[in-house]
């Protein structure tokens, strides 16, 4: 198989159709073997029943259904274990993303060998409402990850098929599929400039909370992909620094007092010094972060990953 095609969505019904008829007539035009994977979000509408009508008739047409709804991470998951293709390929349902920009895609997998492939939509047919923060949640994961995409949120990307296979989508972090990559030890990684379309049908599932959560999983992916498997580096370095200010300062504290009282100068109680206070709250917190980074190190030496999403349906493959 050349080609596996992952689209998740979500109360697409009416672009499915459509959308599979393009990307069947390009790969036929190129002579491009496919698979196409929808990947049913939990939608409420009837897309179940147009992606099962579609596998009936193509039976390299897949579905995955999900029983509520997980997110676009999630689906992304599901749908990389089951692709078989040499190159991937996802997009969005919605008609947005252009199938006509499969073959040059591929080719930069396949005849200059990158890992991965995003899509760079420069001209873009969104409200300045929702520009102009992707502009600037483009600009913080370039500074935090190094690697320098003009838009990692584009959903049209392409991928070399083992990187699929080595990486793990969760939570919300589809929009750092490119970091996700790198961290597993995939470095070629460009981008190409595609066409952004108009939406043709529905409106857009996402509001401003999905730049909240964008920033926050930013944040998150930073930390992870750092100290994910030495947690006792981050807090325990951190925990004993502060605790050693905390226990030096409390000392000093207490050298003073003696100082004083030998030398019979006037003095205070240690307790009415807040500074001493300060000084236990250092020790404490640092304690704290100590005992912290070595439960973390416990939890990752011991814990199993675990899918926290349940699949309700699959059609044509294997169960």
């Amino acid at each position: 198989m050349d080609l596996s095609v992952v689209i998740p969505l979500y109360n697409e019904e009416e672009s499915l159709t459509e959308l599979h008829a393009w990307i069947d007539r390009v790969t036929a035009e190129n002579k491009i073997s496919r698979e196409i994977i929808f990947i049913d979000d939990g939608s409420t509408d009837s897309s179940w029943k147009v992606i099962a009508e579609l596998s009936q008739k193509d039976p390299n047409t897949k579905g995955i259904r999900f029983r509520r709804n997980h997110g676009k991470s999630a689906a992304l998951n599901v749908g990389f274990k089951e692709t078989t293709g040499k190159v991937v390929i996802t997009m969005d349902a919605d008609l947005q993303d252009s199938p006509d920009e499969i073959p040059a895609l591929m080719a930069l997998i396949t005849e200059e060998g990158h890992d991965l492939v995003s899509g760079w939509k420069k001209k873009r047919y969104d409200p300045i409402t929702k520009t102009v923060p992707t502009k600037l949640f483009n600009w913080a994961a370039r500074k935090v990850s190094g690697i320098y995409l003009h838009d990692f949120n584009c959903g049209l990307k392409a991928y070399a098929n083992e990187v699929v296979h080595n990486i793990e989508v969760h939570g919300e972090m589809h929009r750092y599929i490119p970091i996700l990559a790198k961290n597993a030890g995939f470095r070629k990684i460009t981008e190409k400039e595609v066409q952004h379309r108009k939406r043709k049908f529905g409106t857009t599932k996402f509001g401003w909370e999905r730049f909240v959560n964008g920033y926050l999983d930013l944040i998150t992916l930073s930390f992870v992909s750092r100290f994910s498997k030495r947690p006792m580096h981050f807090f325990g370095l951190y925990g004993s620094l502060v605790f050693i200010i905390g226990f030096f300062s409390a000392l000093s504290i207490g050298i003073l007092k003696l100082y004083r009282l030998k030398a019979g100068m006037s003095t205070i109680l240690i307790t009415n010094n807040p500074w001493f206070y300060i000084s236990l709250s250092c020790m404490m917190i640092g304690t704290t972060l100590f005992v912290t980074g070595f439960l973390a190190e416990l939890i990752v030496r011991t814990s199993s990953k675990k899918e926290l999403y349940t699949v309700s349906e699959k059609l044509n493959l294997d169960a």
